[in-house]
């Protein structure tokens, strides 16, 4: 069998487990300890580096125990902790899940095979879906403030979207950036009270009531946005030197909807309250579920989820 693809073969002993868990993020992560300390087998597969979206929060200030700390620094403790119970395997894509007693999973670095499965893939950003958004990605277009924020210092720079992501990214790029302004499609503040508060006092001006309409650069950077105010229709343009969009999350539920797993009209998986989906022993938990997107919900969930995989197999 072919372990990985790639320049250096990677040697994984053991590849048949109790719990197959997809996603390394809070809801995977906790999923995993909870799953491990109940007597499963359990490995952690993550497409990408593990820590998930928590990594990307350039502040957090509402994870129970700590008053404030980084997010790359939290999903930090969170992956330390987690490493101390279960291998977790990084950088690995599923391709694909099939029922043949057990399920059999199919990766970039082979073959798994597992008696139940938990996702807890979450969510990616979306996109605008404008002109010049895709052409000038890395180019002075981001999706993550924690990530780019630091290549603008003292320019200015516009934050798409006003809920408590883009009310977060633009309250840390007002430490990095000369200025920032906060775009929002919505005619109100779509922030928590706690972040308009804080937003004002730093004289952040966020603006209420815009579409984007285009982004435009000079071939080799972002130059300007065009905007138009929708109450009046009036069509404007501004310059900046960096944009970074936050206008909501896409569930990563490609894999689960292929092997069966029903999702909702958003493309969530469809859970009941102890995260169990319509296919017997496969869980959804976190974000991918549809759950309340905070950090606190996701360990949470992952614990849940993790109890009822173990529910169900003791009874096996």
């Amino acid at each position: 069998m072919d372990l990985i693809l790639g320049q250096e073969e990677e040697k994984i002993e053991k590849r048949d487990f109790d719990i197959l868990i997809i996603g390394a993020g809070a809801a995977g992560l906790s999923a995993a300890i909870y799953s491990v300390r109940s007597g499963l087998s359990t490995i952690v597969i993550d497409g990408s580096t593990p820590g998930g979206l928590t990594a990307e929060a350039p502040l957090v200030e509402n994870y129970l125990g700590f008053t404030e700390i980084v997010g790359t620094q939290l999903a930090n403790l969170m992956v330390e902790h987690a490493r101390n119970y279960v291998k977790i395997i990084d950088n690995c894509k599923v391709l694909s899940i099939k029922k043949e007693g057990n399920f059999k999973v199919a990766t970039e670095k082979g073959l798994f095979s597992a008696r139940g499965i938990i996702f807890a893939t979450g969510t990616k950003h979306k996109h605008l879906g404008v002109e010049g958004e895709a052409e000038y990605y890395g180019k002075g277009v981001s999706y993550c403030s924690t990530c780019d924020g630091y290549l603008f210092k003292n320019k200015k720079v516009l934050v798409i979207g006003g809920g408590n992501s883009g009310a977060i990214a633009g309250i840390s790029l007002k430490n990095i950036a000369k200025e920032v302004k906060i775009f929002e499609f919505m005619p109100k503040y779509m922030c928590e009270d706690a972040y308009v508060k804080q937003i004002q006092s730093m004289g952040i001006e966020y603006k209420r009531n815009v579409q984007v309409t285009k982004i435009k650069g000079d071939g080799k950077s972002v130059r300007s946005v065009v905007f138009k105010d929708r109450s009046t229709g009036e069509e404007k343009e501004e310059l900046f030197d960096g944009i970074f969009i936050y206008v909501g999350l896409t569930p990563q539920s490609d894999v689960a909807r292929d092997m069966g797993v029903k999702l909702n009209e958003k493309g969530f998986i469809q859970i009941d309250r102890n995260c169990r989906t319509n296919l017997d022993l496969v869980y959804a938990t976190g974000d991918v579920a549809g759950s309340f997107a905070q950090i606190i919900v996701a360990a949470s969930d992952g614990a849940i989820a993790a109890n009822s995989a173990w529910l169900d197999l003791s009874k096996r």
